[in-house]
């Protein structure tokens, strides 16, 4: 049960990534982000790298956008703190879903510690 409360935040940050993507109109970065949300249902290894990987790829994705928004926000003459706030939390729980895979009740789930004795 602790194990699927702790892969809501993950869940959840493939789906925004997914949104970010499909507002963009970046299909293929979209299917990809749709495609890993099944990963969070395979408990192998392999599946729970693949997910670390993305979501930090997901989170410096989010600091790309953050790059190229604010300064043209500042430019335009808008309101940028807001924006610059939001996109920094978004990568930091982006970053910290990753991690989250490395808790004890994730690691017995995909194998990668033994069960308690």
């Amino acid at each position: 049960m602790i194990a699927l409360l702790l892969l809501i935040p993950p869940a959840l940050s493939l789906l925004v990534l997914a949104a970010h993507f499909l507002r963009g109109g970046d299909v293929l970065p979209l299917l990809l982000y749709l495609g890993l949300f099944a990963l969070l249902f395979v408990r192998r290894p392999w599946a729970t790298r693949t997910l670390q990987i993305a979501l930090v790829l997901g989170a410096l994705e989010w600091i790309r956008t953050g790059m190229e928004l604010v300064p043209a926000g500042q430019a335009a003459g808008q309101p940028w703190q807001r924006m610059a706030a939001i996109l920094e939390v978004v990568a930091w729980v982006t970053f910290l879903s990753a991690l989250l895979f490395e808790l004890p009740p994730l690691r017995r789930r995909d194998g990668r510690l033994p069960p308690p004795s």
